[in-house]
């Protein structure tokens, strides 16, 4: 396996934390997206998005993040990263979502670029932006865990899947914006319980051989 990605890409991350639950081992295809690696002509026939991650595996050339880890999880089944029953494989799903679809896209390092030079706005504004509306998402998120029986150690049960993989690179994210996380005490506490483990720590940015200040 070949992982095209970027240390600090929350997608990148999430797919690192699957290919470390299912004990993958894979080589690493750096992107620097802040070079503009992913606009190079050698990147862009890889994925013509210009996005990271992409994976290559098994002759196929997989991209986005949810996708590929739900290919992982299909042809690696163990550790499952999400449930065998309908109704818990929709929350797990549903949970991911408001991370990889609600909050992470209007956050992510294109858009804060976009509003610092082509639209001009100070740092300040941009830092502003990107904490509402990981406030905006976590609110919600914070209150679909803590009311539901359904959450338990993680995001759903005792056993760390999906859910938790999209979580714990926005919370990464928010620390790094120095988001007050304390109205969040559900999302800390599955945070915490995640980088217990080696499958999560050994994904994180600052872990990474391409990180860099």
């Amino acid at each position: 396996m070949k992982l095209y990605g970027y240390f600090r890409s929350s997608a990148a991350f999430r797919v690192r934390i699957a290919l470390n639950l299912k004990q993958l081992s894979y080589e690493n295809a750096f992107i620097h997206l802040r070079r503009g690696d992913q606009r190079q002509s050698e990147y862009l026939a890889v994925n013509p998005q210009g996005l990271v991650p992409a994976l290559e595996t098994d002759g196929h050339l997989l991209i986005q993040s949810l996708p590929i880890i739900e290919y992982l999880d299909e042809v690696y089944p163990e550790p499952p990263l999400v449930p065998s029953d309908p109704a818990g494989r929709a929350r797990v799903r549903a949970l991911a979502a408001i991370v990889a679809c609600d909050i992470h896209p209007i956050n992510n390092l294109r858009v804060l670029r976009y509003l610092l030079r082509p639209l001009g706005h100070e740092q300040a504004a941009v830092e502003s932006w990107y904490n509402h509306w990981i406030e905006t998402g976590f609110a919600g998120l914070e209150r679909l865990l803590a009311a539901d029986k359904a959450t338990g150690r993680f995001c759903h049960g005792d056993i760390p899947g999906l859910a938790d993989i999209a979580l714990v690179p926005q919370v990464v994210n928010a620390e790094r914006y120095n988001l007050e996380m304390s109205p969040y005490p559900t999302i800390r506490r599955i945070h915490e319980a995640c980088m217990e483990l080696d499958a999560f720590a050994a994904a994180h940015p600052l872990r990474q051989p391409d990180y860099e200040e």
